[in-house]
């Protein structure tokens, strides 16, 4: 029995660019990393974590909306079960 697995790697080189910060700022940044994260890391973790913070607040955001209970009230308004 012959298997032949093929394998697709795709590789994506991404351009490094330079950023000027003030050392204070630098130094906030390195405050988030371990030991051995470059900043790239630290500062890719630190989008990912606000990302998904906005994604929560989104998410969990009750500005107009109502409870399930409050929802059947009005269905059972506007459509009056028939008996």
């Amino acid at each position: 029995m012959l298997i032949i697995i093929i394998i697709n790697i795709t590789i994506i080189k991404m351009e490094n660019t330079t950023i000027s910060l003030p050392n204070e700022l630098k130094n906030k940044i390195k405050e988030f990393g371990n030991k051995g994260e470059t900043y790239s890391d630290i500062i890719s973790k630190l989008l990912d974590s606000a990302i998904k913070r906005q994604l929560h607040d989104l998410l969990m955001n009750e500005e107009g909306t109502i409870s399930i209970e409050e929802a059947r009230k009005e269905l059972n308004k506007k459509w009056p079960r028939l008996r």
